[in-house]
């Protein structure tokens, strides 16, 4: 008994209690969401910069498409093993090891010579970047008293996804006006600023629990799993998908992988990540919504520049800047949420926020080809503010309910999903983009037909214009082409209408589940 009784002392007091520093909240706060919000501005702003660092090292965008891959491997694999390296190596040791890594990324690839060399910083900037995330959220969520749970995830709010949604925008006026280089270069004074704050503000984690093995197994299998899926994701439409050998066996790897992995964390008695966690109702229903909710925003930050740059001729600049007014509306929002989280019942306000996303998704549906750029900003305020009602409820909802000594494993297993839905709907809308356009070219093709007395009228008048300046065949395949081209950008608009509809609905069938929620719970130690 007595044997029993010295093991369970030494798991769960390994370390001494460190008395907390007594740096104001705001100051915490500061520094634990500055190097956040220039993670997410990078990652973010890196999206609009592709043409522009493939024309820079000569390659295709296919093979420029690796700057983004690397790093979204990188930060998932590093994403949940959030909460056992805090407890390995301490939070303030944790923090300024991490934001170095991610300062020497930056570094890298501010300076690279190739692409290879930029690949290689992009991974060592998610390897840094990573962690950064879930462990903003779990030190607020402890700093922060239980009552004002609600102004600290609007804090977290305020940088994750102001900053993520101000990216594009920043991008495009560097890359427009600038170097593409600047992106990485602004996060060096700040990675190095950023440590200096976490020394002098930043509390040690208290009683923390110092794994005794390194469990190298789950380690492995979860590296496989995420490496495998990403590859899978990344070049799937490149490669066809499933008609391609090595696709098929990567995912089976990687299915294999993931539910070995699932398997062995809970059988493991020194996992890395608690996955017992999912157990709690609250944590499983919000991971879900919180999921769901990076699915929306990604597809319309992805796929509404790529409309206006591909269709509209827009700049990268121009693009970037028509997500601006869902900025506004999360600022604003951002300042009144906290009372409204302590006021209103936060079930009422979560299917409040999916009810706006839904609107304002819905209304992207009913884009063309003759749009102002005055017509993009009502669905951007109204995504704005339903993001806003939707993430901070849900970020204070999820992880309330968990004890104080899983509040960064939950964080980072709930970041993980958002992580991997997001590396999901970014590449299965570009597939579907694919896709549909396919099949309504397929459909729209019969309209170029010599039966079709509308057609021919037009491509008549078109002929006579062009013979003023060409021969009467070439004039005649001139028009033709036009009108063909015409047809491709009417079939592309279409797949992009098509994929914002589904959206909007899976946004409308989620409104009932957060009413699953718990919201009357106490505080857990």
């Amino acid at each position: 008994m007595s044997t029993i009784a010295e093991a369970q002392a030494h798991n769960q007091i390994s370390e001494p209690a460190h008395k907390k520093q007594e740096a104001p909240l705001w100051l915490v706060s500061l520094t634990i969401l500055l190097p956040t919000s220039f993670a997410m501005l990078a990652t973010s702003a890196t999206n609009v910069a592709m043409p522009h660092i493939a024309g820079f090292f000569g390659s295709t965008l296919d093979e420029a498409n690796w700057v983004i891959t690397s790093y979204m491997i990188a930060n998932a694999i590093l994403i949940p093993l959030t909460g056992w390296l805090e407890n390995l190596m301490g939070r303030v040791m944790f923090l300024k090891v991490f934001l170095t890594i991610f300062t020497i990324g930056s570094v890298v690839c501010a300076f690279a010579s190739n692409l290879n060399i930029l690949v290689l910083g992009r991974v060592i900037q998610g390897i840094g970047g990573g962690p950064m995330m879930p462990i903003s959220q779990a030190i607020l969520i402890a700093a922060f008293p239980f009552e004002k749970r609600g102004q600290a995830m609007a804090l977290f709010g305020f940088s994750v996804m102001v900053f993520s949604i101000l990216g594009p925008t920043f991008g495009g006026f560097i890359v427009d006006n600038s170097a593409w280089q600047w992106i990485y270069l602004v996060n060096i004074p700040v990675g190095i600023f950023s440590v200096i704050l976490v020394h002098c503000n930043v509390a040690e984690l208290e009683n923390r629990k110092i794994p005794e093995k390194v469990d190298f197994v789950g380690l492995i299998a979860l590296v496989i799993w995420l490496m495998s899926m990403q590859i899978v994701l990344d070049k799937g439409q490149q490669f066809g998908w499933f008609d391609c050998a090595w696709i098929s066996w990567l995912t089976g790897i990687s299915v294999f992988s993931f539910v070995f992995f699932i398997v062995w964390e809970l059988e493991c008695k020194n996992a890395i990540v608690n996955l017992r966690v999912f157990k709690d109702k609250n944590f499983f229903i919000g991971t879900i919504l919180g999921a769901s909710v990076n699915m929306i925003i990604y597809v319309t930050i992805v796929l509404l520049p790529q409309f206006l740059q591909s269709l509209m001729g827009y700049t990268a600049m121009l693009s970037g800047m028509s997500l601006a007014p869902r900025v506004l509306s999360c600022i604003f929002m951002l300042f009144i949420i906290g009372k409204m989280v302590e006021k209103i019942d936060n079930r009422i306000l979560v299917s409040v926020g999916f009810v706006f996303l839904a609107a304002s998704t819905y209304m992207y549906a009913n884009l063309n080809l003759s749009i102002s750029f005055d017509y993009v900003v009502i669905p951007n305020i109204l995504m704005g503010i339903g993001v806003i009602l939707v993430f901070i409820p849900i970020s204070a909802l999820c992880l309330g309910t968990l004890p104080k000594s899983e509040l960064s494993n939950g964080a980072g297993l709930h970041s993980l999903c958002k992580c991997v839905m997001t590396a999901f709907v970014v590449s299965m809308s570009s597939t579907l983009v694919a896709r549909l356009s396919q099949i309504h070219q397929t459909y729209l093709v019969k309209n170029l037909s010599d039966f079709n007395l509308t057609y021919q009228n037009h491509i008549n008048v078109l002929s006579h214009k062009f013979m003023a300046s060409l021969p009467s065949v070439a004039a005649i395949q001139k028009a033709g082409g036009f009108y063909y081209k015409q047809l491709l950008a009417q079939a592309r608009l279409m797949s992009y209408a098509d994929i914002f509809k589904v959206f909007a609905l899976i946004a409308i069938c989620l409104v009932p589940l957060a009413f699953f929620l718990n919201v009357n719970f106490k505080e857990k130690k």
